[in-house]
């Protein structure tokens, strides 16, 4: 009699677990972050770092029409930034670069809050009224210019035609010495309310609503409310708006050259302007390039106050 015996069970196979290794995978999310940042640092050096060297470069060069020609800028030092200095033109254009900017800030900022409150409130073609407000912003600042250029004309402009109503009528806006410069705030602050406006009522809109029924129960007034809830919750969008609004108002330049193209007398000549002078009508590229470092440098001294108000707002 046989007898059979049964086969011995046969053992699983081990299964080997690999442990992820921590540095590798580290390695691996630096590549991969690099990686999605290696195209915007590109095209930052490309677009932005080398035109902002050759720039500061240029400045301290004897760079004129003929280097075109021959290649040749030889260095002059600090030669471009004492002519450009001790112009007397610069400090004028300096002055009146800063009451430009501060005159348009003001204005567009206290009228496009005004828009934005008055805008939070519900009413019949309240949507229609906010997109048409938003055609100056959308329009091209030539295309702006050369309209209220034709408006402000002294002999057959709309503006002066109305005021003649009122024996106003012979105001020369963009002639005068002393109503030149007005004038291009005004119609700068035109162009840019639409701006302030739409980032205010955004900012209007996450202010809760629980708050201001609250002041209302407690009875406080319309004024009393803004002050103490509105303006403090609304500082981070006025930061935002008044560092963006300063940085396109200092340099402009498309507005001035067709309104006054810098006159009468040099009286709207602001340092974007002198900028396109010195380079494209006197073709002295060195003092150009002096202006433009100094206005980029007053951007740049903007743009860190800005990012140093965002940060701390976000402690």
């Amino acid at each position: 009699m046989s007898t059979t015996t049964a086969p011995a069970p046969i053992a699983p196979i081990a299964t080997r677990t690999r442990t992820p290794d921590p540095l590798r995978a580290k390695r691996r999310r630096k590549l991969a972050q690099w990686g999605f940042l290696a195209p915007a640092v590109v095209f930052m050096l490309l677009f932005f770092g080398y035109p902002l060297v050759r720039n500061v470069v240029m400045s301290f060069q004897d760079y004129s029409p003929s280097t075109f020609f021959t290649g040749k800028a030889p260095f002059n030092g600090f030669d471009n930034w004492k002519n450009v200095f001790q112009d007397d033109l610069f400090g004028k254009a300096l002055l009146q670069t800063i009451l430009f900017t501060i005159g348009s800030l003001i204005g567009q900022f206290c009228i496009g809050l005004a828009l934005a409150v008055f805008f939070t409130k519900r009413f019949p073609l309240n949507g229609v009224l906010r997109s048409l407000i938003l055609l100056p912003w959308l329009v091209p600042m030539v295309v702006s210019g050369i309209v209220w250029r034709r408006i402000l004309d002294q002999d057959t402009g709309v503006l002066n035609s109305f005021l003649g109503i009122f024996g106003l009528g012979d105001t020369p806006w963009l002639t005068s010495t002393s109503m030149a410069l007005v004038s291009v705030v005004l119609v700068n602050i035109w162009i840019g309310i639409p701006f302030n406006m739409v980032i205010l009522y955004g900012g209007l809109q996450e202010v809760p609503k629980e708050l201001y029924e609250a002041a209302a129960l407690d009875g406080a007034s319309a004024w009393r409310t803004f002050r103490s809830i509105t303006l403090p919750l609304l500082k981070p969008v006025i930061t935002v708006v008044l560092v963006l609004g300063f940085m396109s108002t200092v340099k402009i330049l498309d507005l001035i050259l067709a309104l006054t193209d810098g006159g009468p007398a040099d009286s709207t000549q602001t340092l974007g302007t002198l900028t396109y002078q010195n380079s494209f009508v006197s073709l002295d590229f060195g003092a150009g390039a002096v202006v433009g470092n100094i206005l980029i440098l007053i951007s740049a001294v903007f743009a860190v106050f800005y990012l140093r108000a965002n940060r701390n707002e976000g402690k």
